[in-house]
């Protein structure tokens, strides 16, 4: 099978000052056979499970990625392609709704910093601490629920707010990777009308009618300033420790494929190895295998 992916084509670390994902394609430029990419995400995937298994037993370094999209945009059956052979022993998705009482009580990243993989784990966070500067951004009057100081939230509070924001979000996955962490963040880059056509597939299609919200219209009529949100957010937390990637999004199977290769690569760069056993635990194994043998049926 050839090698069709380049994953590094659609990273950004940092994202240039021109940054607009306008000048980013929804889907590949050149089609690639459909098939092909089923077998390409199948495989990386497999490779995927084998290095988790050699993450979880060196249990020194852990992996997160993170999932930001548009609605309809395929994050759950793209993180379920990229997960498929992974031991569930060893990885722990995070889906983020509307904070809690107790989250509210304390600072944005609070709950993050809670669910950030252990040792030895994929961690997977299904929205994330980015909805903190996107659809806080664009719905500024949810800010009235955090009880911040200085800050009613009655309105916009200002640019300064939100590059303080991305500010804390940068030092919050600088200290992740410096403890071990790698960071990779996916924004699955879907088309409004790409949008329009998974919509109207949920209404009409009585198999997935459950999957639609009518909520869902009126965020997609904040279409342009999401994008600006989007935008402003990746363009600020963009960096070579914890890369962006601009993945196109209207083909699913591009996705995956695209997704998938990347999650390899990063895992393959770590290099997990097994944990090399000392003196004393290798010199047990021979009289363990003897006990074994000695024993009766």
């Amino acid at each position: 099978m050839k090698n069709n992916i380049t994953a590094s084509a659609f990273k950004l670390a940092p994202a240039p000052k021109t940054f607009h994902l306008k000048n980013h394609a929804t889907r590949l430029a050149h089609k690639i056979d459909k098939d092909e990419l089923k077998k390409s995400a199948k495989a990386d995937a497999k490779r995927i499970g084998e290095l988790q298994q050699l993450l979880y037993a060196e249990n020194s370094r852990s992996l997160l990625l993170v999932f930001q999209a548009m609605d309809a945009a395929g994050k759950d059956s793209c993180m379920a392609r990229v997960l498929r052979y992974v031991s569930p022993q060893g990885c722990r998705v995070t889906s983020y709704k509307a904070p809690s009482s107790e989250e509210l009580d304390h600072d944005f990243l609070w709950r993050h910093a809670k669910a950030a993989p252990a040792k030895g784990m994929i961690g997977v966070h299904n929205r994330s601490h980015y909805e903190e500067v996107l659809v806080v951004r664009v719905h500024p009057q949810f800010l009235a629920g955090q009880h911040l100081h200085g800050t009613s939230g009655a309105k916009d509070p200002g640019t300064a707010f939100w590059e303080e924001r991305y500010g804390s979000i940068r030092n919050f996955e600088a200290h992740l990777v410096r403890q071990g962490t790698a960071v990779m963040k996916f924004y699955l880059h879907m088309g409004r009308e790409a949008q329009k056509k998974r919509f109207l597939e949920r209404i009409e299609k009585r198999e997935k009618n459950w999957k639609f919200n009518a909520g869902d219209l009126k965020e997609r009529a904040l279409w342009n300033t999401y994008m600006e949100a989007y935008e402003s957010a990746i363009r600020a937390t963009a960096t070579p420790e914890a890369p962006w990637y601009i993945v196109p999004a209207d083909r699913q199977w591009e996705t995956r494929a695209i997704v998938c290769r990347a999650v390899r690569e990063q895992l393959e760069a770590m290099a997990p190895k097994l944990p090399a056993l000392d003196q004393a635990a290798r010199k047990a194994l021979p009289q363990a295998a003897r006990m074994l043998r000695a024993e009766k049926p």
